[in-house]
């Protein structure tokens, strides 16, 4: 068997985890909560109890050639002494799972090749990449949707849909779960991809669509927004996977 490392066993790396496990790896997890250690173990995980903004760093945990970074932590001081675990630690392929709005809107398609905002979240990356120790996969995820996730509960203030000419960029956990584990079956390294589903419908429509679902209806447009977007592309993606979307077509489900 494999070992591989998850950091952040939550929405996201629980089911991954899970995945990864009925195909043979042995999967290390982490979590932020006392709590979920036991829960973590039931699946078959090893636990650890992990915050990067602490001093303690169970370094077993790292005991792996592959680790996935599945937290939404911003926190550049603690990213950097992570990567000194890692550095020397058995860890030789990072998976660091970025997102997105590293693009400012640009009203255009935006690809791998697009200039990239000044914010914690680019120097993060650049951290990873930077390093001599290990190679880094980076992925830059749209808008995390699926299951209790609802894209009808994201539009909060007022009821009303900001930006309604403007387009979404959004990915299902399904697909991401395989993306992630496709990337470590084809051991992709050193490279930059996004990942959204490969249809952009306008905000108006979707989200009047998807408030409907939850009992939210009639939602009012914000006429006045100044409708900025982008529109993200995933082809690299596809092409470098071969990758089909379950769920492609937004307005299709």
């Amino acid at each position: 068997m494999k070992d591989i490392s998850i950091l952040g066993c939550g929405w996201l790396g629980l089911p991954l985890a899970k995945r990864l496990l009925k195909t043979g790896y042995n999967v290390n997890g982490t979590t932020t909560t006392p709590d979920k250690l036991s829960a973590l173990k039931s699946f078959n995980i090893t636990p650890y109890l992990l915050d990067i903004t602490a001093d303690e760093f169970p370094v077993e945990f790292l005991n792996s050639e592959t680790l996935i970074i599945l937290i939404t932590s911003k926190d550049i001081s603690a990213f950097k002494r992570l990567i000194q675990h890692i550095e020397t630690s058995s860890v030789k392929h990072v998976i660091y799972i970025s997102s997105t709005s590293v693009y400012s809107n640009c009203n255009s398609v935006v690809t791998e090749e697009h200039p990239t905002n000044d914010s914690p979240l680019v120097s993060i990356e650049n951290l990873f990449r930077n390093s001599s120790k290990f190679k880094t996969t980076i992925i830059r995820f749209g808008g995390l949707f699926g299951y209790k996730r609802q894209p009808g509960n994201f539009i909060r203030s007022h009821n009303t849909i900001p930006n309604p000419e403007g387009y979404v960029n959004l990915i299902h956990q399904d697909d991401c779960v395989e993306i992630l584990s496709l990337f470590i079956e084809k051991n992709i390294q050193g490279e930059i991809f996004n990942a959204c589903a490969d249809s952009h419908p306008k905000r108006a429509d979707y989200y009047t669509k998807e408030m409907a679902k939850v009992g939210r209806m009639h939602p009012i447009l914000d006429k006045n927004s100044s409708n900025e977007y982008k529109i993200i592309s995933p082809e690299k993606l596809i092409t470098y996977l071969n990758f089909k979307f379950k769920y492609g077509d937004l307005m299709a489900f």
